[in-house]
């Protein structure tokens, strides 16, 4: 019998939510994604120590600058891995910034084609915040694909399908960790409210005719993973792929299109705030999302200072 990991790949597409190069070579993903925390990760890895000290050379003292570089160099080596796509993120420092979110996500692109990298293998990753849906809805139409992040409300989703970003990222376990805290118990299969919420989002989606990805993210468990089977992508941490790999028995595709999406709805900005306050979870997970993000963010600059 082939192994769950083999099994899920023959109804989605398996990313790899990782920046270390020897899982993905390992786990063959389909792409891979990084953010904030995964660089800063990644940044202590031996074999990555050269490209801090490149980054930092190429930046004039400029840590937001040698950041996106070092980013961008880990980047140019995982497509060095994998078929498809890298997603590589913008500073979570400007979630509520629109323009700010624009220019970075431009000099990203710019630094990737500078190193022979077409856009059409890179995601820019951004913060699902009214601004940042709004940046994301300009790079499409410019050609600058994206991967909309921290997604956890019903109302973020909604709006960025309306906007036309390529793909969504909605975090499965955060979602879960918020209810079981607040509700003081655990949750399994179906009733997971994190699968609940991914499954709610892929219905809408198809029976709206939306082209948005649903990519689920955020994964605590093994189960959460086999009750997605079907959902357009997965990003899986290179510990639960491997548990995957390792495991045999069937693994059954449980989510697919049926009649159960909800009508569509569209929200201006007073009504997609007014929707996403009204989840607690959501807005409590977005604003803790942004702000670990933006540590790791200034983390990463004070290791990248002291390579200058």
């Amino acid at each position: 019998m082939t192994s769950k990991l083999e099994q899920l790949k023959q109804y989605t597409t398996v990313v790899a939510d990782t920046g270390d190069l020897d899982a993905i070579s390992r786990l063959k993903p389909v792409d891979a994604t990084t953010n904030p925390s995964l660089l800063l990760k990644a940044a202590s890895l031996p074999r990555y120590a050269g490209l801090l000290s490149e980054a930092v050379r190429g930046a004039s003292g400029d840590l937001g600058l040698a950041s996106d570089r070092f980013g961008v160099s880990v980047g140019q080596e995982i497509l060095k891995v994998i078929p498809g796509r890298i997603s590589t993120e913008v500073d979570a420092r400007l979630s509520f910034d629109t323009q700010a979110t624009l220019s970075r996500a431009e000099r990203i692109i710019g630094l990737y084609e500078q190193a022979g990298i077409g856009r059409e293998r890179v995601l820019i990753k951004i913060a699902s915040t009214w601004e940042g849906i709004r940046a994301a809805e300009k790079l499409e139409k410019a050609g600058i694909q994206t991967n909309l992040t921290l997604l956890f409300s019903f109302a973020q989703a909604a709006a960025c399908a309306d906007a036309g970003v390529f793909l969504i990222s909605p975090f499965v376990g955060r979602i879960y960790d918020w209810y079981k805290k607040a509700e003081g118990r655990d949750y399994i299969g179906a009733d997971d409210p994190g699968v609940r919420s991914v499954a709610r989002i892929y219905q809408y989606y198809k029976a709206n005719g939306y082209q948005t990805v649903v990519m689920g993210a955020s994964f605590r468990n093994l189960g959460q993973i086999e009750q997605l089977a079907g959902c357009d992508r997965l990003t899986i941490s290179p510990d639960l792929l491997q548990k995957l790999a390792d495991e045999q028995g069937d693994l059954p595709r449980l989510l697919q299109a049926d009649a159960s999406g909800e009508a569509r709805v569209q929200l201006d900005e007073a009504a997609f705030r007014w929707a996403h306050n009204e989840d607690a979870m959501a807005t409590e997970k977005l604003a803790e999302g942004i702000r670990l993000f933006a540590r790791d963010q200034e983390k990463l600059e004070v290791l990248l200072a002291s390579k200058a």
